[in-house]
């Protein structure tokens, strides 16, 4: 299927700053389509004049679709529907004319030019499935007469409504709720829907012949809120706006449409969205986030001071072996550390390893620094990794770069290279020394080597992933894991 964009540059004139104003209208026309009771369908007009292009098509969540299958991309020539000739020659809303018929369905067609400036860009035809009409109700009535007036303005280029953006995500449609206010601001017709929001932010009484600024204000006490001027304006239909109130009850997120006739301003339409149980939801998840970065924080702080502890009782110790053991184990509790001190600095149990890695790196260099200087270096990138892979990643590392910082080189000024491969399906991390390399017969197997145990398991069964070791004489060695890709 086509897109408007596809349409309007290969098969009319329009240039990008019609297709924008285009744009702009079809991502509020749910709103006329749901107060038509109508299906509604974007026609372009050709480039050579041969007749119009359907560039998009909106179907009505009030009622029955007019089209079950989609229109857009149909080509129609000139003559072959009177109605959206007339409306473009004659760039007016033209409503004559006989129902026609689809698939036994009887339709009521009327074609609406849409202007900007002074150009008419193309036709919109709402078409209304004659199968679902009845006697109409108050609230089909109120939303027809709103309906009948965004026509207009969308005839006259008055809408959309210039410099508006709305956020269709979060916008209310029209049957969360509700409202239509004349030419002063108060009430003429306040939907059910819209009735129970109003009830929730605190109201007793009636909307009806209220003004609404002045009762919500009331309602939310906006002198404690720094939106109070745009809140009233909205609510009084002077400018287009998308605000949310909040009481001590509920949060309401409300869009006003100021309604223009040719005589000038004639009310507002106002949609209504309950997000009371979204907004509660939201703040829960932000107070889980908070505590869980907490947790983060403490964790990282408790890791440090035993790691300090394990420093203190490593100077107290004679024993040269006892010593070694314990700066070991405290430079594994130091690796875990720097992974709980992003992750608490994170909004998610996610973490960019790239700087954790080099982290690792700077403290195995500053460690060996006092007996053999060595350099580290990285290439590639990790990217972000979740919390369960960096942790026992970040261990692995560590042990890697240290074991070849007091094992690999006769020589001081030696380099630790590391070298990060990360495709959509494994992750390849290798460590690469330039020292005297494996002594001859290595079995990683058969290594009673602390590090290299701890190695293996975290590599093999807490990564799922696999450990190898190369070597060349003279020319160092190379240590690969290689992981599933998180």
């Amino acid at each position: 299927m086509p897109s408007l964009d596809d349409l309007a540059r290969h098969q009319t004139t329009l240039d990008d700053s019609d297709l924008y104003w285009l744009h702009r209208l079809i991502s509020d026309w749910q709103i006329l389509a749901d107060l038509s009771f109508a299906d509604l369908v974007l026609w372009l007009p050709d480039a050579e004049g041969k007749g119009f292009w359907a560039g998009a098509q909106m179907r009505p969540t009030t009622a029955p679709t007019s089209f079950p299958d989609d229109l857009v991309g149909a080509f129609v020539p000139k003559g072959r529907r009177a109605i959206l000739d007339q409306a473009w020659d004659e760039e007016r809303i033209v409503r004559e004319g006989d129902p026609e018929w689809h698939d036994e369905v009887p339709v009521r067609v009327e074609a609406l030019p849409v202007r900007r400036g002074k150009r008419v860009l193309g036709v919109i035809a709402r078409n209304t499935n004659l199968l679902g009409v009845r006697t109409p109700s108050r609230l089909e009535l109120s939303y027809l007469d709103t309906a009948a007036e965004l026509t207009k303005m969308i005839a006259a280029g008055r809408f959309p409504t210039p410099g508006e953006v709305s956020e269709t995500a979060d916008s209310p449609r029209v049957g969360d709720g509700f409202l239509r206010t004349d030419a002063d601001g108060s009430v003429t017709y306040a939907s059910p829907n819209a009735i129970s929001a109003y009830r929730r932010l605190g109201l007793t009484g009636d909307l009806l012949d209220v003004e609404l600024a002045e009762i919500t204000a009331e309602l939310v006490d906006l002198g404690r809120a720094p939106t109070d001027a745009a809140v009233v304006t909205a609510f009084r239909g002077q400018v287009p706006q998308e605000v949310e109130l909040e009481s001590d009850a509920a949060f309401l997120m409300a869009r006003t449409i100021p309604l223009i006739s040719d005589e000038g301003p004639s009310g507002a339409l106002i949609l209504l969205r309950d997000v009371t149980e979204l907004r509660r939801r939201e703040r829960e998840l932000m107070s889980k986030e908070a505590t869980i970065r907490e947790i983060h924080h403490r964790v990282k702080n408790n890791l440090q001071t035993v790691a300090a502890l394990l420093r203190l009782q490593a100077r107290r110790i004679n024993v040269p072996e006892g010593r070694q053991a314990l700066e070991e184990a405290e430079r594994r509790v130091g690796s875990i550390a720097i992974v709980h001190e992003t992750l608490s600095q994170s909004f998610d149990e996610a973490v960019d390893f790239d700087d954790i890695a080099d982290r690792l790196g700077s403290m195995v260099a500053d460690v060996a620094s006092a007996a053999r200087p060595v350099r580290t270096t990285r290439s590639g990138s990790f990217g972000v990794l979740p919390g369960e892979v960096a942790t026992p990643l970040a261990m692995v590392i560590t042990e890697l770069m240290q074991n070849a910082a007091e094992h690999a080189f006769d020589e001081p000024n030696g380099t630790i290279a590391m070298h990060v491969n990360r495709g959509a399906s494994r992750l390849v991390v290798e460590i690469a020394d330039d020292g005297r390399g494996l002594p001859e017969n290595f079995d990683a197997a058969t290594l009673s080597s602390l590090g290299i145990s701890i190695v293996s398991a975290l590599v093999e069964t807490e990564l799922g992933g696999e450990l190898s070791f190369a070597s060349d004489p003279g020319s160092g060695t190379v240590v690969t894991v290689e992981i599933p890709s998180p």
